[in-house]
């Protein structure tokens, strides 16, 4: 069960305390926790928009898409992936920095439940909309509305950070991690969805493999890809995996029109796994 121990004030940094359905700091700020069990910490003054995040119909077409499965490979490889120290930890604090609608992390923590490995997670995006249908997919998590610019949780308290096509603020996944804490990123390779996007585009952009020079602060320690095809059975399954895409909003009409047309499509998934430590202070001093 989520405990919402070890958060923060998102204005000035006090230690949160549960009070009846709200979170309170020291200096009175207040943050009520909604029916379905989720926290907003975003002050209105954080946000670059007034509805931030993904939209309530990008979430949707995404919770519709992942349940399908396709991508739970994906969950295996990470399982498969898992550093020895980290199935050592009990419990395993680990928080999901762009959650969505709780996918992945609802996924790891029942297949680690089942390997008697402890997970307590967190998952955090800035979309109201993504939290929302993460805290009704699982109640096993602490889920937050929040952003990764200003993560609401004090120093050293999180032994893992996980970014899964999501955007990563290193100097605050940084801050969070324990000593010799763990970061795993996972992004698209180079093959993702290009049958997709073949048909999307005229031309595919040459691809550029992100942090090529390393991360500061950070140590690379192992990394891996996924490569397997995958099949639509359906216009309803292409609308919503392109609509829980960025190609919704970058490709042609041309090119939305012609995927329209399909009623089915094979596809490939390239992921790739980059899992790095944190530096000791030390070292991230020497830099």
């Amino acid at each position: 069960m989520p405990t919402f121990e070890q958060l923060s004030c998102p204005i000035d940094k006090q230690s949160l305390s549960l009070q009846e359905r709200s979170l309170v700091c020291p200096n009175g700020h207040s943050f009520d926790i909604a029916k379905s069990g989720y926290v907003n910490l975003l002050p209105v003054q954080n946000k670059r928009s007034k509805d931030p995040g993904d939209s309530k119909e990008m979430v949707s077409y995404r919770q519709s898409f992942l349940n399908l499965d396709h991508y739970f490979p994906i969950v295996k490889h990470m399982i498969d992936q898992w550093p020895d120290a980290l199935k050592a930890q009990s419990p395993c604090r680990v928080l999901d920095a762009g959650c969505g609608e709780g996918y992945y992390l609802h996924h790891l923590l029942n297949e680690f439940s089942q390997r008697d490995v402890l997970l307590q997670g967190i998952g955090l995006d800035i979309s109201k909309w993504a939290v929302t249908a993460a805290s009704k997919r699982t109640k096993n998590a602490t889920w937050i509305v929040g952003s990764n610019a200003g993560l609401p949780m004090p120093d050293k308290c999180l032994d893992l950070v996980l970014c899964l096509f999501g955007f990563p603020v290193f100097s605050e996944f940084y801050r969070t991690l324990s000593d010799q804490g763990y970061m795993l990123l996972v992004e698209s390779g180079e093959e993702h969805l290009l049958e997709l996007r073949e048909i999307l585009y005229p031309s595919i952009h040459a691809y550029k493999a992100t942090h090529s020079d390393g991360i500061e602060g950070f140590t690379l320690v192992a990394e891996s890809s996924l490569h397997y095809p995958f099949k639509l059975n359906s216009q309803d399954e292409i609308h919503q995996l392109l609509c829980m895409t960025p190609h919704i909003h970058k490709a042609s009409y041309e090119g939305k029109e012609a995927v329209k047309e399909l009623n089915e499509i094979s596809v490939t998934a390239h992921v790739k796994f980059r899992w790095y430590q944190k530096a000791t202070e030390e070292d991230h001093n020497a830099e």
